[in-house]
């Protein structure tokens, strides 16, 4: 089969593997990627990490941040000049960039689908009601990264199949645990992620502000909330145990990772978002790293019994829980073996591969059911 992937995300080289394994499983596959894309959380310039087996390609992208408004104006172009089989857009179904791929992909003959994330049913406005009511008769096969986002989508008045995936998993050769050393005598404590309201890092300094022994908190991230969180480690008296480190590459974080005991996302629910998978649980839970993660979304799911969960904007709870690692080391090691063993079974990037390419199945037989 062959398929045009359009995607944002994949500037990031971690998760050109999805597309890599995509083409091992005979997949003639066409990844479309901008430049860059730029959000809150700071500016992700492409690199290109895993493109062995497909085509990857970089192509213009205007209203570059916009999540609502972005689009790519040459890719009518590509798809005409590739003639794909199935339009993959890799993108929420109220987005111009969705509408637009999904029209042009009927004008080539292909069929398309589309994914999402969004796990709170948000009315939009005019013209972006138009487009997701019309993305949703365009892709008679979506995929969803959390039931939550797939209730939504029904609700919202979705009719065709549905399949929840995540949008993508981990290699477990790359994120994976350190060469055995000496366990450090300190508590080894990271964040990594937006530093943004909703993400709860004024939470997690709450927290490790009250720990009672040796211990160590080392938070990479860029976002709106840099200043205020450097002002409350200041004000909580913690400067000396805790590193405010800026935003790493996919390829920095597989050794991000190998120097911790745990990795804390303690994110809170607000009017307009919820916590959608937390990616980087997943991949500190296949480096053996002890997750610890809020009640927002879909966190518990993707943790299930391999962490530990607290009530949101609780800090107290979440000191406690940080307290209990500190305490018994016997305890982070099982609980990372768990995390492990749960990335393996469930969250692998093959794994996720095999389900979109089932996924590609479905439209292709749907198309033909319909011709």
């Amino acid at each position: 089969m062959r398929v045009v992937l359009v995607s944002k995300a994949l500037v990031v080289g971690a998760y050109q593997r999805k597309a890599e394994e995509l083409a091992r499983l005979g997949v003639d596959l066409t990844v479309l990627a901008p430049p860059a894309w730029g959000d809150r959380r700071g500016t992700q310039r492409v690199e290109r990490r895993y493109t062995q087996g497909y085509q990857f390609e970089v192509i213009p992208i205007r209203f570059n941040g916009n999540f609502h408004l972005h689009f790519y104006p040459t890719l009518a172009r590509e798809l005409a000049r590739i003639a794909p089989q199935i339009v993959h857009m890799d993108e929420e179904p109220y987005n111009l960039a969705t509408w637009l791929g999904l029209r042009a992909a009927q004008h080539v003959g292909a069929i398309g689908t589309f994914f999402t994330w969004q796990n709170l049913h948000r009315r939009y406005p005019p013209p972006f009601r138009w487009l997701e009511q019309a993305n949703y008769r365009y892709a008679p096969v979506a995929m969803a990264g959390n039931q939550d986002a797939a209730t939504v989508l029904r609700q919202k008045g979705y009719r065709g199949e549905l399949a929840i995936i995540p949008q993508f998993g981990v290699d477990p050769e790359i994120f994976c645990p350190p060469a055995p050393v000496v366990p450090s005598p300190t508590l080894r404590i990271g964040y990594a992620g937006g530093l943004l309201p909703e993400k709860g890092v004024d939470l997690l300094l709450r927290a490790v502000a009250g720990l009672r022994g040796a211990w160590h908190l080392h938070m990479v991230g860029e976002g709106s909330e840099r200043a205020q969180c450097q002002q409350l480690i200041e004000q909580l008296g913690i400067n000396a145990q805790v590193t405010l480190g800026e935003r790493l590459s996919s390829a920095q974080m597989p050794v991000y990772y190998q120097n911790l005991d745990l990795l804390v996302l303690p994110s809170r629910t607000l009017p307009t978002w919820k916590e959608q998978f937390g990616r980087v649980l997943i991949e500190a839970m296949s480096s053996e790293v002890v997750v610890v993660g809020s009640d927002s979304g879909e966190i518990p799911n993707v943790i299930g019994a391999a962490g530990l969960i607290f009530h949101e904007e609780d800090h107290v709870a979440l000191g406690q829980h940080l307290q209990y690692l500190l305490d018994n080391p016997a305890e982070r090691a099982r609980l990372g073996q768990a995390g492990r063993q749960r990335v393996l079974d469930c969250y692998t990037m093959a794994s996720v591969a095999q389900q979109t390419v089932a996924v590609y199945q479905r439209l292709l037989k749907t198309k033909e059911n319909n011709s």
